[in-house]
């Protein structure tokens, strides 16, 4: 059995769905931070068969929660202070995201002003779709 360190002081995304970990990773720019991630994948799971993990080194100020919500709502997220859990969140979708997926509508407003946020609202949580709040162009989440 694998056996990764404790954290003394970080953060833990737990159950993300087996294969996501780098997508999360990659999206939050893990790889551009002076701090020790810990990534494992396909991790044995009673609930979910199979689960991927990133520990985090760190303070949790600069990950957009809603963010990861949006790319994996079924997250959890547990603060570790003195190698101690001290605080765990549940994710889902978030209602309204900024800067996290771009409009593909060549029309809209946000492809002429480039400075613009892009910001899409949650307009159907059964089937995850949102729209751009601008020309309310459809965006449907793949899990």
């Amino acid at each position: 059995m694998l056996n990764v360190g404790q954290l003394n002081d970080g953060f833990v995304l737990d159950h993300i769905k087996a294969g996501k970990a780098m997508q999360i990773y990659k999206f939050l720019e893990l790889d551009k931070l002076d701090c020790q991630v810990a990534i494992i994948k396909n991790a044995h799971s009673n609930k979910m068969g199979k689960k991927d993990i990133l520990k985090i080194e760190g303070c949790l100020d600069f990950v957009d929660l809603d963010a990861v919500g949006f790319v994996d709502p079924d997250i959890t997220v547990s603060v570790i202070k003195n190698g101690e859990i001290v605080e765990k969140k549940s994710l889902s979708l978030p209602h309204e995201i900024k800067n996290v997926v771009k409009c593909q509508n060549p029309r809209c407003i946000t492809s002429i002003e480039q400075q613009l946020d892009q910001i899409f609202i949650l307009t159907n949580p059964e089937t995850k779709t949102y729209r751009c709040k601008y020309c309310e162009e459809k965006y449907l989440r793949r899990d």
